[in-house]
């Protein structure tokens, strides 16, 4: 088959590591041939390009900054997107003929795209729903039902309901979100959603006692304390500050350490606590380098997940299966309405608690520290191999596909 993915994400490298250069190469492993449609910010300076990456050709589309601007600038490269990226495909690919396109939210305006290569290809569509927008926007106070900012969410409301409605199969990341999608969108049948969760090429990223010491003194981190790793966006979906109080709740735990690696809008947020506190069991990092990126996590002793108790959609973030391949616990602080606390608890992989109790959380530190931790790591990475791989991915939205 031909497939197609549309992503505004850049991607680079099939080869890459991450969940969805790791679901193309299962499809091309395959044997199927794989396009992608990828975008290039306007800052980078570089055009529209169709280049070769492991067997994959990848159209490089280019857009205008949606990234690290201003939400006018974003709002209105956003909106041009569709047309851009139809323009590029009817340019580059129009003697391929596609039988799947996928695609993931975000964005939802994609639709367009999606509705072109149906109709000229009679292709079969699949939507990875990684994201319900514009509620989840909704839910944490940067968009309104109602007054001026009403006519925006309405606007991205209608996109997302052709989104719906031009998708064959729609893959939602756990039971939650499928009961979801279904609840506030009657119109859908039923047998379009089904569960299609986050997945990747499993890979061993433990790390043996030796490297793990070699990484802490690297990065002057203790190596007589339980540490805890939270890596990801730091941004009001995971509820900063919520994390804040939790770490302010171990101020005076001599036990514990708490890295923090990531970027976002609420970096300074975080910064600022830090730098004012003068909390001495707590490390900020923006980054880390390439070749100790995936290392660092396995040298900690547990994984951190927080999100926003604001949410009314079931997020399902895909941080957990970094842990996972790690073979270290998670604790998951979030709203009640994600299920991703269940499937932790149930597999016997972490803990969970509602992200509006730091009492709770410190409960679950002592707790943490004094547990098995390397026998639920290993289970953590057991439930991987048996649940999220891109070779189950490819067999539920291959079986979707062909019904």
């Amino acid at each position: 088959m031909n497939i197609l993915f549309l992503t505004i994400g850049r991607m680079d490298d099939i080869e890459a590591h991450s969940i969805y250069p790791d679901l193309l190469r299962e499809f091309r492993d395959k044997g199927n041939n794989v396009y992608i449609v990828a975008a290039q910010e306007k800052r980078t300076g570089v055009n529209t390009k169709l280049v070769n990456s492991g067997d994959a050709h990848i159209l490089h589309v280019r857009i205008g900054n949606i990234t690290k601007c201003n939400m006018i600038e974003k709002g209105l490269s956003t909106v041009r997107i569709e047309r851009q990226y139809k323009s590029a495909i009817k340019h580059y690919f129009s003697d391929v003929k596609f039988d799947l396109v996928m695609y993931s939210t975000p964005p939802i305006t994609l639709v367009g795209v999606v509705d072109f290569i149906k109709k000229r290809d009679g292709a079969k569509s699949y939507l990875l729903l990684k994201d319900i927008f514009p509620q989840n926007a909704v839910d944490i106070g940067l968009m309104s039902e109602q007054g001026p900012k009403g006519l925006i969410y309405k606007y991205f409301r209608s996109k997302e309901k052709k989104l719906y409605e031009v998708s064959d199969h729609i893959g939602c990341m756990s039971q939650a979100n499928v009961d979801f999608v279904l609840k506030h969108n009657p119109e859908i049948n039923k047998e379009k959603a089904d569960v299609c969760p986050n997945c990747i090429e499993p890979r061993d990223m433990s790390v043996n006692t030796e490297n793990k010491i070699a990484m802490r003194r690297k990065y002057d981190i203790p190596e007589d304390k339980t540490v805890f790793v939270y890596e990801g966006n730091l941004g009001r979906p995971q509820g900063i500050p919520f994390l804040i109080k939790c770490l302010e709740s171990q101020k005076e735990n001599e036990k514990t350490f708490f890295l923090i690696v990531g970027d976002g809008t609420e970096y300074g947020r975080l910064e600022e606590f830090i730098e004012s506190s003068k909390q001495k069991n707590v490390k900020l990092m923006s980054r880390l380098p390439k070749e100790d990126y995936d290392s660092m996590v396995g040298s900690c002793d547990a994984g951190l997940i927080f999100l926003d108790h604001r949410f009314t959609i079931p997020n399902f973030p895909s941080r957990l299966l970094a842990y996972m391949q790690a073979k270290i616990p998670v604790i998951a602080a979030t709203d009640p309405n994600t299920d991703i606390g269940k499937v932790i608890v149930n597999g016997g992989i972490g803990w969970w608690c509602e992200s509006n109790d730091a009492n709770a959380f410190s409960k679950i530190i002592e707790k943490a520290c004094k547990s098995n931790r390397t026998g639920m790591g290993n289970k953590g990475y057991q439930y991987m191999l048996d649940n999220y791989t891109t070779e189950k991915g490819y067999q539920t939205i291959i079986s979707s596909v062909r019904g």
